[in-house]
């Protein structure tokens, strides 16, 4: 593969394809795929850190049964539990973050989705956030409907964040409890009320790598923009406590991929 021609393929606009991307995660010289993807970052991102801090604001007693997850009912891994977190603490949260120059940041809930008693105190605090602090607002609270999504961006929010995790085939093997369509739907649904959508995905669960191109070539399709690349933590108590770390080999090779299928990401 000339890896030369890649580069100028992207940087004239135009897309890799499933095959190229494939053809890549093969290479033996991955130092030159590194390089390349490096090259991609600085023509489309330069070297500006976008950082998003999280806060659970809602714990455990989760209905679904992701393999991955320390919050649901379906496992014991001690995680806390509660309702809904205290309005003042997550706002002095926000604060914080703020003054350490974090730019966006989120509410994240556990759950099929979020309900509307919850939703209307997580609003206040969003609205409370906003008057005393100048950050973007993000939420992630599982399968929302659009009016659910609107009262969210009435409170303020400009980015919706969903997972799709995986690739469609290895997700089923992962969740039985909810769909990968029901998380494009909500993705669309963000989409359709002018929410920009973080979405992307977690590797190190036993997939492959195919499956990591796939999802990939997923969040491309969906025109996602900000796609968080996570690495399994194994939690003791759920079905992959035992599963084997990936090499950092992989972890970047994974990287380096995602920047070339999603460029401009």
């Amino acid at each position: 593969m000339n890896i030369e021609e890649i580069k100028n393929k992207i940087i004239s606009g135009e897309f890799i394809s499933e095959k190229e991307a494939v053809e890549l995660s093969e290479i033996s010289d991955k130092e030159a795929l590194y390089q390349l993807a490096d090259k991609i970052r600085k023509k489309y991102k330069g070297n500006h850190f976008d950082m998003c801090t999280i806060t659970n604001a809602k714990s455990g007693d989760c209905t679904e049964d992701c393999k991955w997850c320390a919050q649901s009912s379906h496992y014991t891994t001690g995680v806390d539990t509660y309702e809904t977190i205290d309005k003042k603490e997550a706002v002095e949260q926000a604060a914080i973050n703020r003054a350490y120059g974090v730019s966006r940041y989120s509410l994240v809930t556990s759950g099929r989705s979020v309900s509307k008693k919850n939703l209307k105190e997580f609003c206040g605090i969003y609205d409370e956030i906003k008057k005393n602090n100048n950050i973007s607002l993000c939420a992630s609270m599982g399968l929302v409907s659009k009016e659910k999504l609107q009262m969210l961006k009435d409170a303020g929010i400009e980015h919706y964040h969903c997972n799709l995790e995986s690739s469609p085939e290895f997700y089923k093997k992962m969740v039985t409890t909810h769909s990968y369509q029901e998380k494009i739907n909500t993705i669309k649904s963000a989409q359709s009320l002018g929410l920009k959508v973080c979405s992307g995905g977690i590797i190190g669960m036993g997939e492959k790598m195919i499956d990591r191109i796939n999802l990939a070539f997923e969040l491309r399709k969906l025109n996602v923009n900000s796609i968080p690349i996570n690495i399994l933590n194994p939690v003791e108590g759920t079905p992959l406590e035992e599963i084997k770390p990936l090499t950092n080999e992989e972890v970047l090779t994974t990287i380096a991929l995602f920047r070339l299928i999603n460029p401009k990401a």
